[in-house]
């Protein structure tokens, strides 16, 4: 009961933040129904289909079915009349994917799977339905793969609780802990604003850390020194 309605308040944070996307793109009100439907149930479809399941389980749940609904409708009509707060909503999606991180871990341990396609799942579970939005929106890249510490939180709350199930332990708490993890790790990355380095050579000066250790430009030969 505890991780049906711990999964519910992710997916509902997930369809809010797709809404909030939707606005941000100025899409109308189908067009912000849709991502908010789609934030919150993608990952979980792909997790379904990798595993071969169906049909698949959201168009058997009708109260994940509302919940997102009426989620995308409040959230619609809010940002008609004023802004949600950004930050807010950071904290919503981190805890949304805490949990849908850990329901998607739970599903694939079920399913039997090896420890490896145990994390690949989970991190997909967590991440796909941004990753979707991103692209509906017209992002050629999704933010998460070249700005966020995103998916590498994902998968370490996923192997919190990969390694809790090995270890014999059951129950909501290895659920909790995975989710707190996972929490812990995005809120740390928004508030000090931590980034994975970009692969290949960064050019110079377009590094914070470089430009604080840039050495002092040089006198110029006008200036006399002073004695």
């Amino acid at each position: 009961m505890a991780l049906r309605l711990l999964y519910l308040v992710g997916v509902s944070a997930f369809a809010a933040g797709g809404v909030q996307a939707a606005h941000r793109a100025r899409l109308d009100p189908f067009g912000g129904l849709v991502l908010g439907m789609v934030s919150g149930v993608a990952g979980g479809t792909l997790r379904g289909l990798i595993l071969g399941r169906g049909p698949l389980y959201w168009t058997r749940d009708w109260v994940l079915i509302t919940v997102i609904t009426a989620t995308a409708v409040t959230v619609m009509v809010v940002l008609r009349h004023r802004d949600l707060p950004h930050r807010s909503l950071q904290l919503l999606d981190a805890m949304g994917l805490g949990v849908v991180t850990v329901i998607g871990a739970h599903a694939a341990i079920e399913a039997g799977v090896a420890a490896p396609a145990v994390l690949i799942l989970a991190v997909l579970t967590g991440t796909a339905g941004e990753i979707v939005r991103d692209l509906l929106c017209g992002r050629s890249l999704p933010q998460l793969l070249h700005e966020e510490v995103y998916a590498l939180a994902a998968l370490a709350g996923a192997s919190c609780f990969l390694l809790c199930d090995r270890l014999g332990w059951s129950g909501t708490g290895p659920a909790l802990l995975g989710t707190a993890v996972v929490f812990a790790l995005r809120v740390t990355a928004i508030r000090f604003g931590l980034q994975l380095p970009r692969l290949g050579r960064h050019k110079a000066g377009t590094c914070r850390l470089c430009r604080s250790r840039r050495a002092p430009e040089p006198r110029s030969a006008e200036t006399p020194a002073t004695p």
